[in-house]
């Protein structure tokens, strides 16, 4: 039997969440002597801490955004400070315990946190477990352990050779693997073409961003919004009580084969710019659109997504509708985004899933020839 630990932070659903969930399933399946098992490290150093920081996190984006982005961009790219140094000790020793109680066999980090504290432990001789980096952002954060964690896989291309030249790490131990995205999202071979045409708004697990003004917004009969509403029920019963043959709401979908087929009646996508969201999006080609983001890891990956066409930022100074029926329906537009998209994941060497089953196959084939 071979143990597998994975590790998100926070209990609320979120991309890392999603990432750990697709890679446990994945594995499981291939690999009957395998035992996964995920723990939300933050819960597990303290329920109370977790709480206490998700609320603080989700209160500090909605009410003062600019100083999270100003954090983020100064603070958290710089990860060291004196200041971290005894909370850091904390979890040291709150995650040596946790490895002494579950003894994995290998580690496999979808948060930037857990993988900070393993690298401090790996420096010091403290850890001799194999961690893999599962980074779940279009960007490589600050508070990723590096150098010491024994294989990352990147997004895309720019950050295996921004990875290997910053860090010196060996091209062999980088594995251009995308965003991980469920078995269950199956990729599109091509964009759709209809006139009439089907839009998803996805506005998070939270439901935040600017779902409402959006919808009050929109007015063009050739479009229907298929809204999630994440778990935001309030949002949910008022797009019901609208009446809307237009507007078609839906709360919290948890299973990815559902969400499969959610992609697979719409023509478009109008997100914030999450990893994994956007990793779907593309998965699925389907153009994507973006009116509003969370600063910080939202803003950054946006960047990147612009950078490469791979995402269409929404104005405010023309109706929405019109934005998007004009960009949707330019057959030169189109064409050139699906390039832009086949270009993106021509980089991936390999799924995060392939690339922890070879792992594991030439160290189950090791163990048992010993």
């Amino acid at each position: 039997m071979m143990n597998i630990l994975v590790l998100p932070l926070f209990q609320m659903p979120s991309g890392h969440h999603q990432v750990a969930d697709a890679l446990i399933y994945s594995l499981q399946h291939r690999f009957p002597e395998v035992y996964c098992e995920k723990i939300d490290f933050l819960s597990y150093c303290s329920e109370q801490i977790e709480r206490r920081v998700a609320d603080f996190y989700i209160r500090w984006i909605s009410v003062l955004p600019h100083s999270y982005e100003w954090m983020y961009r100064r603070w958290m790219k710089k990860f060291e400070q004196p200041t971290m140094e005894p909370w850091l000790l904390y979890f040291e020793k709150k995650m040596k315990r946790l490895l002494q109680e579950k003894k994995p066999d290998l580690i496999i980090c979808t948060h930037s946190f857990p993988s900070h504290v393993l690298q401090r432990l790996k420096q010091k001789g403290a850890v001799k477990v194999p961690v893999v980096n599962v980074y779940t952002d279009f960007f490589l954060s600050g508070i990723w352990g590096k150098t010491a964690i024994d294989y990352h896989f990147v997004p895309h291309e720019e950050a295996k050779r921004s990875i290997c030249s910053t860090f010196r790490i060996g091209r062999n131990r980088v594995i251009v693997t995308g965003i991980p995205t469920h078995e269950h999202i199956v990729p599109a071979r091509k964009m759709k073409r209809r006139t009439n045409k089907r839009i998803l708004v996805a506005g998070g697990n939270q439901g935040l961003g600017k779902i409402k003004p959006f919808l009050t917004n929109a007015t063009h009969t050739q479009l229907t919004y298929f809204v999630l509403c994440g778990k935001n029920e309030a949002l949910y019963h008022e797009l019901k009580s609208w009446n809307d043959p237009h507007i078609r709401p839906f709360l919290y979908i948890a299973d990815p084969a559902k969400m499969n087929e959610l992609y697979d009646e719409v023509d478009a996508v109008v997100t914030k710019p999450g990893g994994v969201t956007m990793s779907e999006v593309l998965a699925k080609r389907l153009p994507a659109f973006t009116l509003s983001y969370l600063p910080g890891q939202e803003q950054m990956n946006l960047h990147y997504l612009r950078k490469k066409g791979l995402i269409y930022l929404l104005h405010d100074k023309e109706p929405y509708d019109q934005q998007l029926m004009r960009i949707l329906m330019n057959d030169e537009e189109m064409n050139q985004l699906e390039k832009r998209m086949e270009h993106y994941w021509y980089g991936r060497e390999k799924t995060a899933q392939d690339a922890l089953s070879e792992w594991i196959e030439a160290n189950i084939y090791a163990t048992r020839k010993r």
